[in-house]
């Protein structure tokens, strides 16, 4: 299995900044698309940034301008840089990946969810 790992949440004041990090571990071939997703409270679980392999991103509009999705291929990481959040920007953030690994002595395909990451910005 491939497992995905985040940190870097808290609490925040608005107007502040923070950085989320997900780390995948397992014996991974490749990952294709990593994403960040938000989930806030009372709400679904919506798509705010994801970034190909080869560095595409693409971004919800509530979020261009203010974050940035970036990776390092060779940690199997990607990061989310987040400037001037507002109050809505609160809620549980998870990290998706898809790609290959090695199950046994097959390469398998995966799509992985992390545990998420509670951020808090207060007005």
């Amino acid at each position: 299995q491939v497992q995905l790992v985040e940190s870097g949440g808290g609490l925040v004041q608005a107007g502040g900044s923070l950085r989320l990090s997900c780390a995948a571990s397992g014996i991974i071939f490749s990952i294709n698309t990593m994403g960040w997703y938000l989930q806030a409270p009372g709400k679904e679980r919506e798509l705010l940034a994801s970034i190909t392999s080869d560095g595409s991103t693409n971004y919800a509009d509530s979020v261009k301008g203010r974050f940035t999705i970036s990776r390092d291929n060779a940690k199997n990481t990607a990061y989310l840089q987040m400037t001037t959040l507002k109050p809505e920007d609160t809620g549980v953030y998870y990290c998706n990946a898809e790609g290959s690994y090695l199950r046994g002595f097959r390469r398998t395909d995966f799509a992985s969810w992390g545990q998420g990451t509670q951020v808090t910005v207060s007005s």
